[in-house]
């Protein structure tokens, strides 16, 4: 098995190839919202030095949100134009997900309460519980809160650009972030058991109905 993993979601761009049991390519760029510029230049880095091709992988993951709504939209169109071309499946993953797994791998926590800022004093949030095969499973649903109301929800560990927001002085893990590792990470283990979907399922998710408004007709001035 040889997995892509994509990651624009938040606001950065990485890209991830792994096979059954290793990472065999990592990139990073952490300048933010580069990654219109940056993520097929890193794609096509990735094949180059691997000496594979988008025909060589068994399936494609992308961080499927909530997050940017830009870096979201990247992240899905990329996957879906790969997976269509090539006639790939596609594993979506949450990004909350990729952030509590994040956590884990950055610093060893096994319970968190993953909080992502969503702008308009609002957070996305979920929290997350590692399961016997190291991947951090979720707990309850995502949701989009106010600040008042994600308080109550968060059960453990605040981690993400969110927590802060939520809960001051709770900042110790507030810069922590997913990259494609992590996104890599949980995918393998789903694509292991061919639990994909088709390119055209490869959809963003939002939790915002209106991300796709212009900000004045957002009610943000």
């Amino acid at each position: 098995m040889k997995l892509l993993a994509l990651e624009t979601a938040n606001e950065q761009c990485s890209v991830s190839i792994v096979d059954d049991t290793q990472e065999l390519f990592f990139q990073l760029d952490a300048r933010a919202k580069a990654q219109t510029q940056t993520i097929l230049p890193m794609i096509e880095q990735a094949f180059n030095q691997l000496d594979l091709s988008a025909a060589d992988l068994t399936a494609i993951a992308f961080s499927r949100g909530p997050g940017s709504f830009s870096g979201v939209r990247i992240n899905a169109a990329v996957t879906q134009a790969l997976a269509w071309a090539n006639d790939l499946p596609v594993v979506p993953v949450s990004s909350l997900q990729a952030l509590a797994q994040a956590a884990y791998r950055v610093a060893g926590l096994r319970s968190v309460t993953a909080v992502l800022d969503a702008r308009m004093n609002e957070v996305y949030i979920a929290s997350f519980e590692l399961d016997q095969h190291g991947i951090m499973q979720a707990v309850n649903e995502e949701q989009l809160l106010n600040y008042a109301d994600a308080e109550q929800m968060a059960q453990f560990e605040l981690v993400g650009s969110g927590s802060a927001l939520i809960k001051p002085e709770q900042i110790q893990y507030k810069d922590l972030s997913a990259t494609a590792q992590d996104i890599a990470t949980i995918a393998r283990a789903h694509a292991e058991q061919k639990h994909w979907v088709s390119a055209e399922q490869a959809l963003p998710v939002y939790l915002r109905d209106n991300a796709w408004k212009k900000i004045p007709e957002q009610g943000k001035s």
